[in-house]
């Protein structure tokens, strides 16, 4: 079965770390590329970072530049989300997701995660 399953969500004080993961299984990992998008309640899906797949080349989002790291084992099939310096604003549910084209990765990807909850108190 072809899926992604991410853990790692949870509460935090703002100031705080989270570690996200994204297992993938079912298709050759290292044939797609795979981002991290977040939704939070009443906004759009916001695309936040993505790490390519042939180059390892990492991409953020002003929003999380210099406090989120994202990087991959392809030993494991996963993918992290290191979140430092957490803020009020970074709640959301948040996904991963994966394709094969890094620029379809930013549009429309093929597969898509069920999503873990980060929620950061004031």
């Amino acid at each position: 079965e072809v899926q992604l399953v991410e853990s790692g969500g949870g509460l935090v004080q703002a100031g705080g770390s989270l570690r996200l993961s994204c297992v993938a299984s079912g298709f050759t990992f290292d044939d797609y590329a795979i981002g991290w998008f977040r939704q939070a309640p009443g906004k759009e899906r916001e695309g936040i970072s993505c790490i390519s797949k042939s180059d390892a080349n990492t991409f953020y989002a002003d929003s999380v530049n210099g406090r989120f790291t994202i990087s991959n084992d392809s030993a494991k099939n996963t993918v992290y989300l290191q979140m430092n310096k957490l803020k009020p604003e970074d709640t959301a549910v948040y996904y991963c997701a994966a394709d094969p084209s890094i620029v379809k990765l930013t549009t429309a990807p093929s597969l898509w995660g069920q999503g873990t909850q980060v929620t950061v108190a004031s």
